[in-house]
């Protein structure tokens, strides 16, 4: 991605501290008590929609709230992310999520942590599966939220990881948005959007992390 390949010293000496972090239970997921009224659209992700370092209600899961209100939608977005998950962290949580919060759809945005973690890509193709599989089970439309990693992991291995995410979405029937972060890592000059680990997008990319999601949800949305 132009102007996101960062020197590999240079990558590589954030990435131990981000892995560090990545281990703290920094998301603060909302746990409904009742069914709420109308359609819930569940979230589970990692730190970048955990509103990781960003103020609290100007992550792109905030957001998607707020663009839902505007457009008269009957419903609330749960924000079920957690910093640091994995899609085995994910797979493991999603059956409690799905009974507590019974939604009608399930954005899952998670990935980029079993990369960050070199876990086999054939493991996190395997979760996501079975967590689109689960959601579309308990009657909800699912939306795979799909990332890639700087080239400089190896093109062949980001080329494959990008795969993992359209393979499921086209297994399982869901909806994929392509990129996360689309229009915020591969601009010219992409270190303004990002926070100073240059990992995690800083507040201004909010805006155009929620369009990408919201290109691909509004079309699963009741009509």
């Amino acid at each position: 991605m132009k102007g996101w390949d960062l020197e590999r010293r240079h990558f590589n000496a954030r990435l131990a501290g981000a892995l560090t972090l990545a281990l703290c239970p920094w998301g603060m997921p909302a746990l409904a008590q009742t069914r709420p009224q109308g359609t819930t659209v569940l979230v589970v992700g990692d730190s970048l929609s955990a509103e990781y370092g960003l103020k609290r209600g100007s992550g792109w899961v905030a957001l998607l709230q707020e663009r839902l209100a505007r457009e008269k939608f009957k419903g609330q977005v749960v924000n079920a992310s957690i910093s640091g998950d994995t899609t085995a962290g994910g797979r493991s949580r999603l059956p409690t999520l799905l009974k507590q919060h019974q939604p009608a759809l399930v954005i899952l945005e998670l990935g980029a942590n079993d990369a960050l973690r070199g876990l086999p890509l054939n493991m996190t193709r395997d979760n996501l599966s079975a967590m689109a599989r689960a959601a579309r089970e308990s009657g909800a439309k699912v939306l795979i939220v799909g990332m890639e990693i700087p080239p400089n992991f190896g093109a062949r291995y980001a080329q494959d990881f990008r795969e993992v995410f359209a393979t499921v979405a086209r297994t399982e029937k869901t909806g994929l948005v392509p990129f996360l972060l689309k229009g915020v890592a591969d601009t010219a000059d992409p270190l303004q959007l990002f926070q100073n680990d240059r990992i995690h997008p800083n507040e201004t990319a909010q805006p155009q992390m929620m369009a990408n999601v919201w290109a691909e949800l509004r079309p699963l949305l009741p009509r």
